[in-house]
């Protein structure tokens, strides 16, 4: 692989592996230093992109194990805010009383979403959060493509019935 092909197929995923690092570590050096071992990574390996389909989706993957060593190595926690990487200012000003009640919200949908098991909330995070596709998902994560259907069902009704518990019973 050239310097050439480097820069316009794996640099511009960069800010792609960070934020799914980050979502996966919950601590943003840690994500820093993931994608960047990743990008070495991928660098290191350049006699195998000649047959790669999705460089994207091999990005992801290596970012993915990478992210996951660093969590078995260390018993590394996820920290309780899922997202502080992806968040985006809102556009409208909104009064304090929604903002905070927007703020619970999305704390419990946190919470809820953290104690999923590992495989439903990496892929909720893949198609919920960063918005690839099925077929992207299954090659990220190389399983079947019917497989990430039927894992991401699973987890949104979980999420789902988790939720209306929280809002019934306050369990």
């Amino acid at each position: 692989m050239s310097l050439e092909r480097f820069l316009s197929q794996v640099v511009p995923v960069r800010q792609k592996l960070y934020r799914f690092a980050f979502r996966l570590l919950g601590n943003e050096e840690d994500a820093q230093d993931i994608t960047q071992d990743a990008l070495m990574k991928v660098w290191g390996m350049q006699e195998k992109m000649a047959e790669l389909q999705n460089m994207e989706a091999w990005c992801m993957r290596i970012t993915r194990n990478l992210a996951l060593d660093k969590i078995k190595s260390r018993k590394y926690r996820v920290a309780d805010e899922l997202d502080r990487a992806g968040e985006l200012p809102s556009l409208q000003q909104k009064s304090p009383y929604a903002a905070a009640e927007q703020n619970d919200v999305m704390q419990k949908v946190h919470v809820v979403i953290n104690a999923l098991p590992e495989k439903y909330r990496t892929i909720i995070q893949l198609r919920d959060m960063d918005g690839l596709s099925y077929q992207e998902i299954a090659d990220i994560l190389d399983i079947d493509m019917n497989d990430v259907k039927v894992n991401l069902h699973r987890a949104r009704k979980t999420v789902r019935e988790k939720l209306q518990n929280l809002q019934v019973y306050g369990l």
